[in-house]
């Protein structure tokens, strides 16, 4: 990535001239001045985060791609189950698209390097494609409990499963209005990045504008409870008592035969560990980053401190997040024979098709995640620090956290 132009937006230097020259310098000390590094890391670190960033990108993009070609080919497929995998397929795709890269990049150098525009709508996008994915996998425990808990009742039609598609969306877009119109990208008054030949820089941040300190802290409580502690105990809740149920059926009927009725528990034995191993994954993969967030908002940080957590601590637990949604098609991949026998017939393998009756052999099913991502971590430091400061605007990056799987089976 080439450096942003020297003097780029007024009133920065017009030349890279400045840290050497000393009348400069002095000037500089007496005004209180801070040069920051252009890139965060050497290159041995930024080259492992590329490294680690572009892996996850990878599985992301070629699981959840799979799980949409699986689910748009097959006509069979085409269940209410599989609907909301594909959203949730399709969400974890824009996480991959939208938050990987721009989070990669955010993390790698100091400052904003794009436009007012895609701050709104990275951010906007970023936290959209999150709240679909959490969303998505709650009606997806909840149509699996009304399955499995109580099977006499009414089932959810397809047209059903696309109308609450399409409800997901609407509330993913309402949750996230606030991020989108509170962000905005300003330069950081009196801070200056300095790149390796000693040029200087004005800095941009991409922050949420908020009126009050407080209200950024009362948005990034919403989010926590909306899109991480709410869900995760309606997806517990609905997976106990569906695990519950199938550990209560799991002995033999008498009129079944022994091994037979070994079989079945071993069945749904295995249901019950993806489920844990699911429940497992989200909180975990999730847990990292929201608790960054509500620490650099509601912690006393010193500015050591807040540094280190940005550079360092943030990249990691982003990484974290997003591994979520791209190991999920995995997941759905081990767990789910549907999946397995839809990628080997829309890939039509001979050596699959051999044994199709007893082996199915598909590596990737469905989906995951999401976005998980704190957009702008280093910029909510930023405020943070200024905040400790002078009281007025505080800073934060939208925080666009994401959504993580939850597998999902027919029948």
């Amino acid at each position: 990535m080439q450096p942003p132009e020297p003097g780029r937006g007024g009133g920065g230097p017009s030349n890279g001239s400045w840290p050497n020259s000393t009348a400069s310098k002095s000037h500089l000390l007496r005004e209180n001045y801070t040069f920051s590094a252009y890139y965060q890391h050497s290159s041995p670190v930024a080259a492992m985060f590329i490294l680690a960033y572009t892996f996850i990108f990878l599985m992301c993009m070629i699981g959840n791609i799979l799980v949409c070609f699986i689910v748009v080919k097959n006509r069979q497929m085409r269940t209410v189950t599989n609907m909301f995998i594909l959203n949730l397929a399709i969400s974890d795709l824009l996480v991959g698209i939208f938050c990987m890269p721009t989070t990669l990049v955010d993390n790698l150098i100091t400052g904003w390097p794009f436009d007012n525009t895609m701050c709104k709508m990275s951010g906007l996008v970023q936290g959209m494609s999150v709240s679909a994915s959490v969303f998505t996998l709650v009606a997806i425990a909840v149509e699996r409990f009304r399955c499995i808990v109580h099977p006499f009742r009414q089932k959810l039609t397809l047209r059903k499963a696309l109308v609450t598609i399409a409800i997901i969306w609407v509330l993913a877009l309402l949750i996230m209005c606030p991020a989108a119109i509170t962000l905005t990208v300003t330069r950081e008054e009196h801070h200056f990045m300095v790149d390796t030949y000693n040029n200087s820089y004005p800095l941009y941040s991409c922050w949420e504008a908020w009126p009050e300190t407080g209200m950024r802290r009362i948005y990034t409580t919403v989010l926590f409870s909306h899109i991480y502690v709410a869900p995760l105990a309606l997806i517990i809740i609905m997976y106990a008592r569906i695990a519950f149920k199938l550990f209560k059926s799991a002995a033999p009927d008498r009129g079944q035969g022994e091994p037979e009725g070994r079989k079945v528990s071993r069945r749904k034995a295995k249901v019950i560990n993806m489920l844990i191993i699911v429940a497992l994954f989200f909180t975990l993969s999730w847990l990292p980053l929201w608790t960054l967030m509500l620490l650099t908002d509601y912690g006393r940080l010193s500015e050591g401190q807040l540094h280190l957590v940005a550079v360092y601590v943030f990249p990691f637990a982003h990484w974290l997040a997003f591994f979520n949604s791209s190991a999920n098609p995995i997941i759905y991949g081990y767990f789910n024979e549907n999946f397995r026998r839809g990628f080997q017939e829309a890939f039509r393998a001979p050596f699959c098709s051999r044994h199709h009756r007893h082996h199915h052999h598909g590596p990737y099913a469905p989906r995951s995640h999401g976005r998980g991502i704190l957009f702008g971590a280093r910029n909510r430091v930023f405020a943070q620090a200024r905040a400790s400061d002078s009281p007025p605007a505080s800073e934060s990056g939208p925080l666009a956290p994401r959504r993580t799987g939850v597998p999902a089976w027919d029948g």
